[in-house]
């Protein structure tokens, strides 16, 4: 079912093809780097595979657009994590996956949204998912830019770590790229 709502946003927004399987990916070995559990492991994989399922709703002109968003359309796209969680909680095997889902852009400075968590109030498999989505973003090709070289977008998140990111995920993450 997961695998299918992803080829349904794939299809919707072909800019994200291969992205959300990439962020699983390398959240997944995240959380191994970091030492956590088997099953939060797999919990990151899940929850990663599907953090931007809520742009199913958002609409392709949006999601494909060439040029500088609107601050109009920079608020509609900032609401995919809440369609996500929606969408998520509606099945209790997913609830859980929800969560993380919903709180993928909050920043570690407080700054993020939707509710502007900060710090350790963030889960942490969201913190997780947060540097790897911003990562795979940054080194891919989108409809207005070209993909950042890799030592740019390392750059990018050492500049972030302890503002959008948090440090220790940050530094981890370093290590396995």
């Amino acid at each position: 079912m997961i695998i299918t709502m992803i080829r349904i946003l794939e299809y919707h927004d072909p800019y994200t093809k291969g992205h959300s399987k990439n962020v699983a990916n390398l959240a997944s070995l995240l959380a191994e780097k970091l030492g956590l559990s088997d099953e939060i492991i797999k919990k990151t994989y899940w929850a990663a595979l599907v953090h931007d399922i809520g742009k199913i709703v958002i609409p392709s002109s949006i999601l494909n657009k060439e040029g500088k968003l609107t601050i109009e359309e920079f608020e509609v796209i900032k609401k995919h994590p809440v369609y996500g969680h929606d969408f998520l909680s509606t099945s209790d095997e997913l609830k859980e996956l929800g969560k993380y889902v919903l709180h993928h852009h909050e920043r570690w400075d407080g700054k993020g949204y939707p509710a502007g968590l900060s710090k350790e109030d963030i889960p942490l498999i969201s913190r997780i998912i947060s540097v790897v989505d911003a990562w795979d973003a940054m080194r891919s090709d989108r409809p207005y830019r070209k993909g950042l070289p890799e030592e740019i977008a390392k750059k990018e998140l050492i500049e972030h770590s302890g503002v959008q990111f948090d440090p220790n995920i940050v530094k981890a993450f370093l290590e396995i790229v």
